[in-house]
């Protein structure tokens, strides 16, 4: 009986490992054992940090749109309470977006936001 080796398959699954890690520093990349470690370690933060990312944006958008309500006399909290009020429904990426690129138009926007505190 002949000798099956498992030639095509193991090569494939190796292939795949040393794909992902492509550009890796140093004996990672062209190490199979070291590779399936680092690889792995890459694709669950990649995973955690997909929704890390989400959070880190919302805080920023939040962050500018407190510098420019501020500026304009309202706190944050006062400003989106008054968005509410006003049924104003922009969220938050499109109000920093405004905040930096128009603040001419956030003022009135702040203004409206103002009339329906009062």
């Amino acid at each position: 009986m002949s000798r099956a080796k498992r030639g095509f398959k193991a090569r494939r699954r190796r292939k795949k490992i040393l794909g992902l890690a492509k550009g890796y520093r140093g004996s990672r990349k062209n190490r199979f054992k070291t590779s399936v470690h680092v690889v792995k370690r890459a694709l669950a933060f990649a995973y955690r940090d997909r929704r890390v990312r989400k959070r880190e944006f919302r805080r920023l958008w939040i962050v500018r749109i407190n510098a420019a309500a501020r500026s304009n006399g309202l706190r944050y909290s006062e400003f989106i309470n008054g968005l509410k009020k006003a049924s104003i429904n922009l969220d938050r990426s499109v109000l920093a977006d405004i905040a930096i690129n128009d603040p001419k138009g956030f003022s009135d926007i702040v203004g409206q936001a103002k009339a329906a505190l009062s």
